[in-house]
């Protein structure tokens, strides 16, 4: 007997599409709103252009683990939606396809992106964010070899300023270059150079800024009057400041994996702080994995709307349903972090919530005749819509000789 026949590969097909198309713009709204904030940090910082790409990199599981649920969502509500609007679903539960038969297709899906989740949220996203605090840690201390700002004053190892003021080829010619260093024993040195490149040596702490035609003006207390010296090339050599390396991992709790957390619970010397902040979270990533059992169901109550309509708004109550337990659980770690709720009972009671009302929705559409669990807002819905384009209609036709 085949897993599946032809009708569950019909709505495998109705729903794949949508699931994945939702999913890929989800996560590319959130890049592209990282994005443009990882451009405005790194310009500011004076670091290479690559490194927003590798931080966006490093964020991508953490967009995936909110685009994921919102995808199975639409992706299964579209997909019945569409057969609900065709009337295919009632052919289908008229030749005998119960609404549990159904969500056989549906809750293949949501079981293998379910699964797919928790490899990111348990394994994967930590170690990614791990390696965006890096990203960011380097960048801030200069271990990316961030780019000297032109026309500013720019530090440069102990008792080093540099300004130039033009930058060519990404910072491999620079031109109308100044120079002032201090030495051992009061000596100083002023230097100005019409160009200028920066050269690497074998000590990765050093390296050299090799001068073009340019004056070296040196000053010490032994000499009475500076010394004034012009020359065709000179190697300048720099000492690179000492930059820290970046903390351990684990040093947040969004940084440790599921095992981890888990052993870090449960550690005698762990304190009571830390012990709530990886019990919450630990709560807060598996109720969100397991909202996704739940999704199909909720899927197949927002996706039929009344008879004889059309309307989008369970589309839209569905977007707003994810998201705002995706907010509420947000709210309850904190709480269950802070030490006022037992992790617990702050993270799995709204889910029960949640739970039970998408319970109660599947329910109302499968067993009763006619059920709409959304049927009261679909009617105000329907009425305000009509209010507002009478509305607009009136005012049309009274200012409309003024536009």
């Amino acid at each position: 007997m085949k897993l599946l026949n032809a009708t569950d590969r019909y709505i495998a097909r109705l729903i794949a599409m949508p699931l994945a198309g939702t999913l890929v713009v989800a996560a590319m709204l959130l890049i592209l709103d990282k994005m443009l904030r990882l451009f405005d940090f790194v310009a500011a910082q004076g670091g290479p252009v690559s490194v927003v790409w590798r931080m966006l990199a490093n964020m991508i599981p953490e967009y995936l683990s909110l685009g994921i649920p919102i995808g199975v969502m639409l992706g299964i509500l579209l997909g019945f939606r569409r057969l609900a609007l065709s009337s295919e679903l009632d052919v289908l539960r008229g030749v005998g396809l119960s609404p549990a038969r159904l969500m056989r297709v549906p809750y293949m899906f949501a079981i293998a992106f379910a699964l797919i989740n928790f490899a990111i949220v348990g394994f994967i996203q930590p170690y990614a964010r791990y390696a965006y605090e890096g990203l960011q840690y380097e960048l801030r201390s200069g271990a990316l070899g961030a780019s000297i700002k032109v026309g500013e004053f720019t530090s440069l190892g102990k008792g080093m300023t540099l300004r130039i003021e033009e930058s060519r080829d990404k910072g491999r010619d620079l031109h109308g270059i100044f120079v002032r260093a201090e030495q051992k024993d009061g000596q100083a040195l002023a230097v100005t150079a019409s160009r200028g490149t920066f050269l690497a040596t074998d000590d990765p702490d050093t390296i050299i800024l090799r001068l073009t035609d340019g004056v070296l003006v040196q000053s010490a207390p032994k000499l009475a009057t500076p010394r004034i010296l012009s020359f065709s090339g000179h190697d300048l050599p720099i000492d690179l400041p000492k930059i820290e390396n970046f903390r351990g991992r684990g040093d947040a709790d969004r940084e440790l994996t599921l095992p981890e957390l888990v052993r870090v619970g449960h550690a005698s010397d762990t304190d009571i702080e830390t012990r709530n902040e990886v019990r919450a979270n630990f709560h807060f990533r598996m109720a969100e994995v397991a909202m996704m059992l739940l999704l199909p169901l909720a899927a197949l109550a927002f996706a039929i709307p009344p008879k004889r309509s059309t309307s989008a708004l369970g589309v839209f109550l569905s977007i707003v349903f994810i998201v705002t337990y995706h907010k509420v659980n947000q709210y309850a770690e904190a709480m269950g972090a802070s030490g006022r709720i037992d992790p617990l009972i702050a993270l799995w009671v709204p889910f029960l919530a949640f739970a039970a009302l998408i319970l109660w929705m599947y329910h109302v559409v499968a067993h009763r005749p006619g059920g709409q669990p959304i049927g009261a807002l679909e009617a105000v819905f329907a009425k305000g819509t009509r209010l507002f384009l009478k509305g607009f209609r009136a005012i049309r036709n009274r200012f409309g000789h003024l536009v």
